[in-house]
């Protein structure tokens, strides 16, 4: 059924191992737009195109002789790569480039969908432009119910990022993800460099525009948690506060953040990952003045974490009680 919507130009929301994607068929420009317009989503950000196989990627974009091993070793994972484009998929979906982002989702459900609809599905995160990407039905249903033709639920998400992009011209990782630049080096036998700027014109997803962010206000801390806790100490009589952290964290704040959502251990990053998009759409229904979130070791995944921390923060952050201060006093109502 979900299949039959695809080939009819519907919009069907589905998951994969990264987060759920809101998804059309690549080859029908009205249907791909419709994307655009559920998610408010601005034209010039690109859309990934995900494939069953890779003689459906080779379809659409052109594979380098190089690299086709190691793409057919690696493949399905959460990788996204940057490709030449043979102009075959809708113009919105490349935002008028002449590359296009591929993927091949490692998700049984997702890849049943693409093979029986026969067409590559372009699929952004199932989120509303700039709020948490979800990481399950209920997430997606919440941001959709009424405007998606088909939700198909299959449970949470395993890694709860979304999928690194690599543009294999200049071997660089556009978009830190579940796939770690270790991992790009034991299958391509090269370690990426990793972008740092802000695309003019991206290549990619989640290079340019905010994300992820929630409604309450959200200020990453740079501090340790003893030196946190004597931090919002004062600010609690004052302000209704939301924590976001690591279990540890959240016991230890237990007396100065009213409102504390726990991420897991923080010596486990995969959960930590998994778990973060559910924390910032929860926040919100806490009903805090202002949220604080706890930062990581940035290694491994935790590249990718700590890029969607970041944005969800929209950068805000303090490393003492002054710069915490001056946050708080821009708040509105302040």
């Amino acid at each position: 059924m979900a299949a039959n919507a695809i080939r009819e130009g519907k919009i069907v929301v589905f998951p994969t191992e990264t987060v759920y994607g809101i998804g059309a068929n690549a080859l029908d420009e009205e249907a791909s737009r419709r994307i655009f317009e559920i998610k408010g989503r601005a034209g010039d950000n690109p859309l990934i195109v995900h494939v069953s196989n890779i003689e459906m990627a080779e379809r659409i974009a052109e594979i380098p002789r190089e690299y086709r091993s190691a793409i057919e070793r690696v493949w399905p994972a959460p990788l996204t790569l940057i490709l030449k484009s043979r102009g075959r998929v809708a113009p919105s979906v490349t935002a008028g480039l002449d590359t296009v982002a591929v993927r091949m989702p490692a998700h049984d459900v997702a890849l049943a969908l693409i093979r029986e609809s026969g067409v590559p599905v372009a699929a952004p995160s199932a989120n509303l432009s700039k709020k948490p990407s979800s990481t399950s039905a209920a997430h997606a249903l919440s941001y959709f119910n009424g405007k998606a033709d088909i939700i198909i639920d299959s449970g949470r998400s395993a890694y709860g990022l979304e999928s690194t992009v690599l543009d294999l011209e200049e071997f660089k990782v556009l978009r830190p993800g579940a796939f770690t630049p270790d991992d790009i080096e034991e299958i391509f036998g090269s370690v990426p460099s990793i972008e740092s700027e802000t695309f003019e014109k991206p290549k990619s997803p989640g290079t340019k525009y905010r994300h992820y962010s929630p409604s309450t206000p959200l200020f990453l801390s740079e501090v340790e948690v003893k030196e946190l806790a004597s931090i919002l100490k004062d600010f609690g009589r004052s302000y209704e506060i939301g924590f976001i952290g690591s279990s540890d964290s959240c016991k230890r704040l237990r007396r100065y953040a009213k409102h504390r959502i726990s991420l897991g251990r923080s010596d486990d990053l995969y959960s930590i990952a998994s778990n973060l998009f559910d924390a910032l759409i929860k926040i919100d229904e806490k009903g805090a003045d202002f949220a604080v979130i706890e930062g990581f070791e940035e290694r491994g995944i935790g590249i990718a974490i700590m890029n969607r921390i970041k944005k969800a923060s929209d950068h805000k952050k303090f490393s003492n009680v002054s710069e915490l201060e001056m946050l708080v006093r821009h708040l509105p109502g302040c």
